[in-house]
């Protein structure tokens, strides 16, 4: 199912409770953006999520619908909130309290990509701002709460794997001895997901034969405080991948060892989609 926000993968069968998304993976980037940005074609696309898509693209053959952006994080955030709009980028828009994603020019309609650097020269219209939002976000999430409400009507629960990327720099600033994570897993520290499914997401992981932590130096963003509701029974754990491990950072492609490392995220993501299976019901937490 393709919609102009979104490609929408489902399985033949749908017999888990379990959704994959991938907000920031998108990559079809709008003639307005590219004729705009005073950044060249490679920057751009620093803060893109690139290739999630392609890693956890087995989850419909195990039987979870895959959802994935197709608009480009530069262009607009899906892993914020509509109104968090950023008055240094957009006229009209007052400033409204301390929000440290909106001072950093992370908003909903983004003024930097990583590394800091800006995307434009200028500012943008208040209604071009609030156009991604209608025709971009909303649709994107209007599918992502009616997959969660499928799982959740089917199964009693819904288990949303939010999937991104994380800059291998990102591990090394972590600091300290020892080896660092591979994957880093975010629950907001309990708020978004129980324990058991927390605990099932990162024994898939490790099973795999990759290094897991938690919520550090990522807890989750907008997707798993909105959507993660365990009380509900209604988890979301956001899931984010050292890059190093598939893809030349620099280059933005595949490299050498990515097949490889797809066979691992396979084994994952089938392990994750056997959590939705099961026929005692998770328990509240």
């Amino acid at each position: 199912m393709v919609d102009r926000a979104y490609r929408l993968f489902l399985p033949q069968v749908r017999d888990t409770s379990v959704v994959f998304a991938s907000p920031h993976s998108g990559a079809d980037y709008p003639p307005a953006l590219l004729s705009r940005t005073v950044l060249d074609r490679m920057a751009i696309r620093s803060s893109e999520d690139a290739f999630v898509d392609r890693l956890f693209d087995l989850g419909p053959v195990v039987g979870a619908p895959l959802l994935v952006a197709t608009a480009p994080r530069a262009w607009i955030d899906l892993n914020r909130a509509a109104d968090e709009l950023d008055p240094a980028l957009i006229e009209g828009v007052r400033r409204n309290g301390h929000n440290p994603r909106i001072l950093s020019g992370l908003g909903v309609v983004p003024r930097v990509v990583a590394g800091g650097r800006a995307i434009y020269r200028g500012k943008l219209d208040l209604e071009e701002a609030r156009a991604r939002v209608r025709e971009v976000w909303q649709p994107y999430h209007d599918r992502l709460h009616t997959l969660l409400a499928e799982s959740h009507a089917a199964f009693g629960e819904a288990v949303l794997i939010d999937c991104h990327s994380m800059p291998h720099e990102a591990i090394e600033s972590l600091g300290g001895r020892g080896l660092r994570p591979e994957v880093v897993l975010g629950d907001r520290f309990g708020a978004a997901a129980g324990g058991d499914v927390m605990d099932r997401v990162e024994a898939a992981f490790t099973a795999a034969g990759l290094r897991v932590a938690r919520n550090a130096p990522f807890a989750g963003a907008f997707v798993t405080q909105h959507y993660g509701r365990p009380s509900r029974r209604q988890h979301v754990v956001q899931v984010e991948i050292d890059r190093a491990l598939y893809m030349d950072e620099a280059a933005i492609r595949p490299h050498s060892g990515f097949a490889a490392f797809k066979r691992v995220i396979d084994a994952a993501v089938a392990d994750i989609a056997a959590i939705g299976r099961r026929e005692i019901p998770l328990a509240a937490e």
